[in-house]
């Protein structure tokens, strides 16, 4: 054995997890690509001047920075093939919501992001979150992670335009003669078909495919498809919003609005997380023989150390992130694909005009993809068990229809305390649970 394999076998046990170096970095760049949206829809979002109004360039190398911190740790310290960044959702609440009710000062909602993290940091010591996670029933926790391949399928379509917006009925198909839509769809069916010959890397060859094809239509004058970028490296950056949380505790504790608004971030990362957790490792071998995620504490610590990380350098809620399914599904299995994942997100801070290729329509496949895979974890599920049954429907359709994870795994919860009740088994349900359906009970009335 190599000197350079031996080192990542010690580090990732890759033999163990029938993986290699090739798969693994294949699967760290797959993962990279899905995520690398964020490096421009968080400092778009966090930007707005209807918004936080943070400055673009600063919220960017944030963005790189805390992405890249953060899957680094998670990937050497908990050895999961999980990336992290600032999270979807929660980066929209920060930046429309939480900065309004905080008087509009973002230095004051980085503080709120702050102090979530510092609590995540503490629950984790005290193995509270590790306890809560093992406590979801299994069924419930299977329908969780088909809901959120539900739920990735459903950004992907959307953000290829083959799902919009319809006033009349919510949703409906979009211009399949559109240009994007027509690269989305083709990109859809060349994934599905190299996936049906078992090509192990499927989802990265039908992504780049792609991508290509992108690129030459755009070549050829089609609006609307991924075009080369006008420059590969860029250096101009400020970064006035490193530390600047600082300044706003004063504003922070002076505002009657700042518990709930820590508490949204706490409520958002937490089950965000634990949603991502359980669906990302019920495709791999992390869930031991009780159903319980392995090394699980550890990777809530590294959720935690990221969003505590993030809030200094500069940006929302860092967390663990559920596009980490597509490097999954290329054959990850160890913390190396998240480090690949985080040493690409450093890389990205030079070479950000190149990610001009990899727009919504060129990840869309992969997403889709992704979702299919997710999904198969339904034929699992006890459905003649009405209880089984009903939560994980309703979670599963909560979690669509709301476009919220968090509100999707609440109102699972909520739904399998009621019925569990009904069916005089209430108590078989564990008291972390019971607790838990209160939170969401609380959550919905003060939402």
């Amino acid at each position: 054995m190599r000197k350079g394999n031996y080192m990542f076998e010690k580090l990732f046990k890759l033999s163990s997890k029938g993986t290699t170096v090739k798969v693994e970095i294949l699967a760290g760049l797959t993962t990279f690509l899905t995520m690398a949206y964020i490096l421009a829809v968080n400092p778009g979002l966090l930007s707005s001047e209807f918004g936080a109004g943070m400055p673009f360039q600063s919220v960017f190398l944030a963005t790189a920075l805390s992405s890249a911190l953060a899957s680094i740790i998670m990937g050497l310290y908990a050895n999961y093939p999980i990336a992290l960044a600032p999270g979807m959702g929660v980066n929209a609440f920060f930046s429309f919501t939480a900065v309004n009710m905080l008087g509009g000062s973002w230095q004051a909602g980085l503080a709120a992001v702050f102090i979530s993290g510092i609590l995540f940091l503490v629950i984790s010591m005290t193995g509270i979150r590790k306890m809560v996670i093992n406590a979801i029933p299994k069924n419930l926790k299977l329908a969780i992670g088909a809901g959120i391949g539900f739920f990735i399928a459903f950004i992907g379509l959307q953000n290829a335009g083959i799902v919009v917006n319809n006033d009349v009925v919510l949703v409906g198909l979009g211009d399949l003669t559109a240009p994007t839509v027509l690269l989305a769809v083709f990109g859809i069916l060349v994934t599905f078909a190299l996936l049906a010959r078992k090509v192990s890397a499927g989802v990265f060859y039908g992504l780049v495919i792609t991508a290509v094809v992108g690129v030459i239509a755009g070549l050829a004058g089609v609006e609307g498809m991924p075009a080369l970028p006008t420059a590969i490296v860029s250096f101009n950056f400020d970064m006035p919003t490193f530390g600047a949380f600082a300044g706003g505790f004063g504003e922070l504790f002076a505002s009657p609005s700042a518990i709930l608004i820590i508490f949204t971030f706490l409520f958002i990362d937490f089950f965000d997380t634990a949603g991502t957790l359980v669906a990302v490792a019920g495709k791999t071998n992390l869930i031991d023989e009780n159903g319980e995620l392995e090394n699980v504490d550890k990777a809530l610590m590294s959720d935690a150390i990221g969003t505590v990380a993030g809030a200094i350098l500069g940006t929302s809620t860092v967390t663990s992130y559920i596009e980490s399914a597509a490097g999954v599904g290329v054959g990850g299995r160890t913390g190396l694909t998240a480090v690949t994942t985080g040493v690409l997100f450093i890389l990205s801070i030079v070479f950000f005009p190149v990610l001009a290729v990899i727009n919504g329509t060129v990840t869309a496949p992969a997403l889709v993809v992704v979702g299919v895979l997710m999904a198969q974890q339904l034929g699992n599920i006890d459905w003649e068990d009405f209880v089984a049954a009903t939560s994980g429907f309703v979670a599963i359709i909560t979690m669509i229809l709301a476009y919220s994870i968090a509100d999707g795994i609440a109102t699972g919860f909520i739904t399998y305390g009621v019925v569990m009740i009904a069916s005089g088994k209430a108590k078989e349900v564990k008291p972390v649970i019971w607790v838990l359906i209160a939170v969401f009970i609380a959550h919905f009335i003060l939402k």
